[in-house]
């Protein structure tokens, strides 16, 4: 079977994999980089580029050894080359091309929401294409028909802030601290859902697309009350968020058409209301639902390798630019607001 290293360097986690083309993780690394951005309350990014560029070469060095291989045992270099912060990104890519270059092996340039995309199917053999993709993360929030490798259909987008945005900016109003996400989670979990009344943007609106900031915002203004529990914020937020997504997906599998699977993927994935809340929209539908592991949902370079290998043949030059948008679907629509980010 052959053999793709991957490198993730697109925001603030430094990684390295190998993964065959017969979905085995023979061996990956993650360098968190939550201490040096934790005083800051978010990613800095050229604190990140730096941290990306100190520790990847031996994390690299590091992988291949756990593996009990070398570069010559490699059969194709794939590393993210956008969308992100392009400093990491930056620093990712040149690596990756001094690799492929040095050890004579094709380089395969990543969508980072590709990895994302495909990653379930690296964990679960089973799931065959078109599937419809909830994929929602810090920096982007759409729902997606995923076709094929390489052929996607953005169904929506958010016109403003991400889910995991939304839930970072959250942990923040309340002083939870970085990485936010997973603290907002904690604290729900303490909460009562129903203690503070918050918006549900678009909520049974027929435009496709997702809005948070609004959420965001009178998440602020109820901190800003002093009348409410912080748990009781955090739960009422949380599930505000939920009936959100719920309400975007279900219009979503209206449109798609038949699909073999509702999937979820990206850092908000690994939340446990959010999963929850979606295989029970998928049992509804009588849809198999599927959610790749933890380590999966967060950045990794096990999704980028196992994506190089599902492109394995489509080598690209070693001019490949590195890119701080690229779009899943490149023939969508613009919409208003923030979802050029898309």
């Amino acid at each position: 079977m052959r053999i793709v290293l991957g490198i993730e360097s697109s925001c603030d986690e430094t990684a390295a994999a190998l993964v065959s083309e017969d979905r085995v993780i023979l061996a990956q690394r993650i360098a968190s980089q939550d201490e040096a951005h934790r005083p800051y309350g978010g990613v800095v990014p050229e604190i990140a580029a730096r941290a990306h560029a100190e520790i990847l070469t031996p994390l690299i060095e590091a992988t291949l050894a756990d593996a009990g291989m070398t570069l010559a045992d490699v059969d194709a270099v794939a590393a993210t080359a956008g969308p992100g912060l392009i400093g990491g990104v930056m620093v990712g890519l040149v690596t990756a091309k001094a690799l492929a270059m040095a050890g004579d092996k094709p380089l395969i340039a990543i969508n980072h929401l590709e990895g994302h995309a495909l990653s379930p199917r690296l964990a679960d053999e089973t799931l065959e294409f078109p599937y419809l993709l909830l994929l929602a993360s810090g920096g982007h929030c759409q729902l997606l028909l995923v076709e094929g490798v390489g052929a996607y259909r953005r169904l929506a987008t958010t016109i403003d802030d991400a889910l995991g945005e939304a839930f970072d900016k959250t942990a923040k109003i309340l002083g939870l601290g970085y990485p936010g996400g997973p603290a907002v989670e904690r604290l729900a979990a303490e909460g009562n859902a129903k203690n503070v009344p918050l918006p549900r943007p678009l909520l049974g609106s027929a435009e496709p697309h997702f809005s948070f900031a609004g959420l965001k915002s009178a998440v602020l203004r109820a901190k800003q009350a002093e009348i409410h529990a912080d748990a009781d914020i955090a739960a009422s937020f949380q599930q505000a968020a939920v009936d959100c997504v719920i309400d975007r997906t279900k219009r979503a599998v209206s449109a798609a058409g038949p699909v073999t699977a509702l999937v979820v993927a990206g850092g908000v994935a690994a939340n446990k209301a959010v999963r929850a809340a979606l295989e029970g929209l998928a049992a509804d539908n009588g849809l198999r639902f599927v959610a790749p592991p933890l380590g999966l949902c967060t950045d990794n370079a096990a999704m980028i390798a196992w994506a190089g290998a599902e492109r394995l043949g489509q080598d690209d030059p070693l001019d490949f630019a590195p890119r701080p948008r690229w779009p899943l679907d490149a023939a969508a629509e613009p919409v208003r607001g923030a979802g050029v980010k898309a």
